[in-house]
């Protein structure tokens, strides 16, 4: 039988001790013995009690006089005072002294185990209210500790990142994946998840911190993008080769999940921008496709020319999205509903940036889709001068 709880009963009265540990013993508790308040205190000192059974009336002392200095011993430890001089006055001197209960002598065995288990659950509830506050000043702390390099990033990029508000959005979108990423290490370090559940506990770890780095590239690329875009780090170079060199790498993605993707390079465009920003912009447009398509589905990639512009499509038949929806797309941290049903990770910058490449550029970004029923986009960059259609 497993043990339940370890009762010290401290009383005078051996025919007391043998019934009430014949009664305990048999419901899976374990039972130590004292019949002096000297021999109980020191038992305490000695060993690790979750309970006490105290009679109140003891050769050497009144039982209520140990209480505190048992509670020394350990805080945790729960007493329940017997005795066979039972009044109201000396029940509410216990209960003053640090008693849970009080049982008046003789007491039935039903008497006996429902004081016993309904201290034990005091003490339990006690224990788990100091566990989740040690919890949450780990949090607390270690966020802290993390909010001051977070702390330093808007500082670095607040003038350019843009307004408080969308600072605030910043800090909010970091402290979800940092808060629960805490709460799943200190879970571990305290020991408060069985051997067979370590293993989810650390992969969920694991996830959260690859949201806070795809957080933080996103950020860093959202950042870095104004001077990337400028004339110093721009070539002049063909589209599709761009598009050539991410397309291997996400056709692989997608016929992981099995979804077709077709390239249709109707024209080869040459324009002056900055190849690495174009290789972000291909495959943020392409990934975002493939992630919202179901298996057998399909995505199409179209490059064309267009009276001086180089002219790039998406077509996907994926999950599609509302007018509405199409309205805030673009706009920093934002994910659709049905975006985050069907993919819980995902930082909303992806197209935010996609756009603030190509209004850099001086180009366009539109997208027309239907829920159910996929989504196009479609950019416009200007051709370079020199390439331009006569």
């Amino acid at each position: 039988m497993e043990l339940k709880a370890k009762i010290l009963i401290i009383d005078d009265d051996e025919a007391l001790h043998k019934v009430c540990r014949g009664v305990l013993e048999r419901h899976g508790f374990f039972i130590e013995s004292a019949f002096t308040l000297h021999d109980g205190l020191q038992k305490v000192r000695e060993q690790s009690f979750d309970m006490v059974l105290l009679d109140l009336m003891m050769p050497d002392g009144q039982g209520i006089d140990i209480i505190a200095p048992l509670r020394e011993q350990d805080p945790e430890l729960v007493s329940v005072v017997m005795t066979g001089y039972a009044t109201v006055e000396r029940a509410v001197e216990a209960m003053k002294a640090g008693a849970v209960n009080f049982l008046a002598k003789p007491f039935s065995t039903d008497l006996l185990l429902l004081a016993v288990n309904q201290a034990l659950e005091k003490r339990q509830l006690s224990r788990d209210v100091k566990r989740l506050r040690d919890f949450e000043q780990d949090v607390a702390q270690l966020w802290s500790v993390a909010r001051g390099g977070l702390d330093e990033f808007n500082q670095f990029d607040k003038d350019f990142i843009g307004p408080a508000a969308f600072r605030l959005t910043i800090a909010h979108e970091f402290r979800a994946p940092i808060t629960a990423l805490l709460s799943f290490l200190i879970l571990l370090r305290k020991g408060y998840v069985p051997p067979d559940q370590q293993k989810k506990i650390l992969d969920n770890a694991m996830k959260r911190a690859q949201d806070m780095l795809d957080l933080v590239d996103d950020l860093m690329n959202l950042s870095s993008a104004r001077e990337e875009i400028s004339v110093t780090h721009c070539t002049v170079h063909n589209l599709a080769d761009d598009l050539e060199k991410v397309a291997p790498t996400l056709k692989a993605q997608a016929q992981e999940k099995g979804i077709s993707v077709s390239l249709v390079l109707q024209e080869r465009p040459v324009v002056n921008t900055n190849p690495r920003l174009m290789d972000q912009l291909w495959t943020n447009l392409i990934s975002n496709a493939i992630k919202y398509t179901l298996a057998g589905g399909s995505v199409q990639v179209i490059l064309e020319k267009e009276q001086g512009w180089a002219v790039g499509t998406v077509k996907d038949t994926g999950i599609g999205m509302s007018a509405k929806e199409q309205e805030l797309i673009f706009h920093e941290f934002y994910r659709a509903p049905r975006a985050k049903e069907m993919e819980r990770h995902g930082t909303g910058l992806g197209l935010s940036f996609v756009k603030r490449i190509i209004d850099g550029y001086g180009g366009s970004v539109t997208v027309e889709s239907e829920t159910g029923r996929g989504s196009a986009f479609r950019f416009r960059l200007p051709l370079h001068a020199k390439h331009q259609e006569i």
